[in-house]
């Protein structure tokens, strides 16, 4: 019997694929939850993740909506997949999608932990091999981070008709650990909530290779020794991207580490081709960085600065006054809502005090009226005759020489992250406008 070559895995007939793998052309395992395979083992890691997308519903339709993978239909998992007609290489992870017999979708992993970043030349292969078996997804995963799922760590020239995704190992734990909050998005089912507790207690482990984000990458530390010695920056400076990329980074880790405690999704601010252009440019000409940290139903967004120069963070949440009042009354208002803070929690209050800053917005001005929390009286005189549209809480905190520090930073950002999310966000409200009210006219 002469054996078929296998040239598709798209349009293939599970039943043709089954014949591949028992004729060995296709070889591969079974996932497995419990895998016969040393603790932090890359392919341990890559069958009890498959494993939990597999067992774990809302799980698998979190990570099937990300690669848009279609979930009409039955899927299939795999590990250690190898296709012997195409190519030597042993991908990590294969889920398949049949619907009537057929394959209709299916999506490639490679995955890594521990220091192992994601590697071009083994990318290149894998978009290869999915060109020729006209499979449109490939997924990597790593400790490594990114600012959206559609970007990736390594630079390659990937196809046009194949879409290439990449989630740190942070982000997936991420997203079994919502789950497991009491919301509207977690798993309903008991058995399948012990699944994903144990698969999370596993990820988490010291033992399995994952680990967060811990250190910037070294153009940081250039960039801002360079910045403090005044030397001329060149858009061609590859630390400067570095740095940037760093940024991007931590960001994102900021994002997901609120998304931990709040029980919601935190969303960093969007990238695309042209952002990282755009921030070094910015970076070169005024020293610092923005970001922005999005939280569904927060008084505002989160925006952040890093300054250079002066080594300093800022963090902001704009709140609108009542705008039916006057100026007075509208600095009272912004004085209630810091007071409130203060009453809900008096000790972390005291630590942001001395670093708060109230920011007024003034109508028509080019620039915010800025004066110290200790100093808001004096905001009544310095607004006179104009209208204060907008106030915003910013909690500015020098970093001193450990802003250049690749380790030292991030522990800073993160806890600062957290102190002013607690002891001021989740405290303040912004006005509404009340909704008006029926007039009733006198019949003349």
């Amino acid at each position: 019997m002469i054996q078929k070559k296998l040239t598709k895995l798209i349009g293939l007939k599970k039943t043709d694929f089954d014949l591949f793998v028992q004729n060995g052309q296709i070889k591969l395992q079974q996932t497995r939850l419990i895998p016969t395979l040393k603790t932090g083992h890359e392919m341990a890691l890559t069958s009890i993740f498959l494993s939990t997308v597999r067992l774990v519903k809302e799980y698998r339709d979190g990570i099937f909506k990300s690669v848009k993978l279609s979930r009409a239909g039955k899927a299939f998992y795999y590990t250690e997949v190898t296709f012997n007609d195409i190519s030597a290489s042993r991908i990590d992870g294969l889920i398949i999608v049949v619907t009537k017999g057929v394959i209709s979708d299916a999506v490639f992993f490679e995955m890594k932990n521990k220091n192992n970043g994601i590697d071009q030349k083994q990318i290149e292969d894998y978009l290869s091999i999915s060109k020729s078996l006209k499979v449109n997804k490939l997924v990597t995963v790593s400790n490594e981070f990114v600012a959206d799922s559609t970007h990736s760590p390594i630079k390659v020239k990937v196809p046009r008709n194949i879409s290439l995704y990449h989630f740190s190992w942070t982000f997936l734990i991420t997203k079994g650990r919502l789950l497991l909050f009491k919301n509207d998005l977690r798993i309903q089912d008991n058995d399948q909530v012990e699944i994903m507790s144990e698969a999370l207690h596993y990820f988490e482990s010291s033992e399995s290779g994952i680990c967060g984000f811990i250190q910037m990458k070294a153009g940081w530390k250039e960039l801002a020794e360079s910045i403090r010695a005044q030397k001329t920056l060149k858009q061609s400076d590859q630390y400067i991207e570095e740095a940037v990329l760093s940024w991007y980074e931590e960001e994102k880790d900021m994002a997901l580490l609120l998304s931990r405690k709040l029980g919601v999704l935190v969303k960093s601010s969007s990238k695309n081709k042209e952002s990282l252009k755009k921030d070094i440019k910015k970076l070169i000409k005024d020293n610092c960085i923005n970001g922005e940290l999005i939280i569904k139903n927060s008084v505002s967004d989160i925006k952040l600065i890093a300054e250079f120069e002066r080594r300093i963070v800022s963090m902001a949440v704009k709140l609108t006054p009542p705008l039916d009042k006057g100026n007075k009354a509208r600095i009272t208002w912004i004085g209630k809502q810091l007071e409130n803070c203060k009453k809900k929690n008096e000790i972390l209050f005291s630590k942001l005090e001395k670093d708060l800053i109230v920011e007024a917005n003034i109508k028509y001005a080019q620039a915010n009226i800025k004066v110290k929390l200790s100093e808001l009286d004096t905001l009544i005189e310095l607004t006179k005759d104009k209208e204060i549209q907008e106030f915003r809480i910013t909690l500015n905190r020098g970093f001193g020489v450990n802003f250049s520090s690749v380790k030292k930073f991030i522990v800073l950002i993160e806890n600062m992250v957290l102190e002013y999310y607690e002891g001021i966000v989740q405290h303040v409200s912004t006005w509404t406008r009340p909704s008006p009210k029926i007039v009733n006219e006198e019949l003349s």
